[in-house]
């Protein structure tokens, strides 16, 4: 599976561009975006700019990128708390405190 994330175009210098995201800057080409302009969100992929998107579909796309980083926190502290929970119930059963276990 790819992941194309959006950017935005901070700098242009013939075919390459600065692009940021998050305070984070790299360079990409855009040698398959020749009509990318300073300011346009483009899509990035392994280095390359891949297609060019209007902001509001760029905010759009952030936005649920975000939303889906919340989940999965909100996942591996679940599967945290299980673990933490059946290590408990182990020690208990060890020592004797615990009731039966399931």
């Amino acid at each position: 599976m790819c992941l194309a994330i959006p950017v935005r175009i901070m700098e242009i210098q013939e075919q390459m561009a600065r692009v940021e995201l998050d305070g984070v800057e790299r360079l990409v080409s855009l040698a398959l975006t020749p009509e990318a302009q300073l300011g346009d969100y483009v899509l990035i992929h392994t280095g390359y700019a891949i297609s060019v998107l209007d902001e509001a579909e760029a905010m759009e796309t952030l936005q649920l990128f975000d939303e889906l980083e919340q989940a999965s926190r909100e996942v591996e502290e679940e599967e945290r708390s299980r673990q933490e929970e059946d290590t408990a119930r182990v020690e208990d059963a060890k020592t004797g405190l615990g009731g039966p276990t399931p």
